[in-house]
């Protein structure tokens, strides 16, 4: 695969950008299996992660979206979910945090991913659709991605109108955490690293794993989860540095 996926190291600060500008960044399944490494790669050393696309959309979806389909047996298309499932829960299983940079558009596997970032910041001529439907395509995959990112409302909407939102739209869903002029896209992002690279690991990687799991709990376990964290990692060397 010649450099659809470009990973850069700056520190302990690893860059992860899709790489095919020229058709909108989209995804085939052997680029969907690399992110997953990559991904698992980055969060052994890395402090964060950062992902984004090159030109001027951030990922307009899978390679096969609007195409028809072959006819594949089951197992055939067995196989093809398990690359997108395992694609989407290594942004989950990221130990450290993941930040998308979205400029441009963000469809169909391209909106989950960047729903699937820990923090999205995105430029305000950003916009994010799930235009599964309008191709006759069951979006139950996609859905997943955002199951626990926005509001049901919001999800079902944005499903069933596939409908293309303005990333204040986005930001106001949950979708999106922060959104910026689109020519102050770059210098936001630099600024909110400058901000994470002051923080020790242990605590990114603790924050991460509460948001991860306490969501799942009822408030008594969510309560003792927090209390164990908090006595484990505040008191470990790494947070007196």
């Amino acid at each position: 695969m010649a450099n659809f996926i470009l990973r850069e190291q700056d520190g302990d600060v690893t860059t992860i950008t899709l790489n095919r500008p020229e058709i909108g960044n989209r995804v085939s399944d052997p680029m969907a299996s690399e992110l997953a490494e990559l991904l698992d790669d980055a969060a052994k050393e890395s402090r964060l992660i950062l992902f984004r696309g090159a030109g001027e959309e951030f990922c307009l979806g899978r390679e096969a979206m609007g195409k028809r389909p072959p006819h594949l047996e089951a197992y055939e298309v067995r196989g093809q979910i398990e690359v997108i499932f395992n694609c989407y829960d290594a942004f989950r299983r990221s130990k450290v945090p993941v930040v998308g940079v979205v400029q441009g558009r963000a469809a169909g596997f391209g909106c989950a991913l960047a729903a699937l970032c820990d923090v999205t910041i995105a430029g305000d001529k950003a916009r994010f659709q799930l235009p599964e439907m309008a191709h006759n395509i069951m979006p139950t995959i996609a859905m997943s991605a955002l199951i626990d990112r926005v509001p049901r409302k919001a999800l079902m909407y944005l499903v069933y109108s596939t409908a293309e939102l303005d990333a204040q739209r986005a930001l106001s869903m949950g979708l999106v955490s922060h959104v910026v002029p689109a020519n102050q896209l770059d210098s936001a992002v630099r600024q909110f690293v400058d901000e994470l690279k002051k923080k020790p690991r242990p605590a990114l990687t603790a924050v991460k794993e509460y948001a991860k799991f306490a969501y799942n709990m009822d408030t008594p376990g969510a309560n003792d989860f927090a209390w164990n964290l908090h006595a484990t990692i505040n008191s470990s060397s790494a947070m007196r540095k």
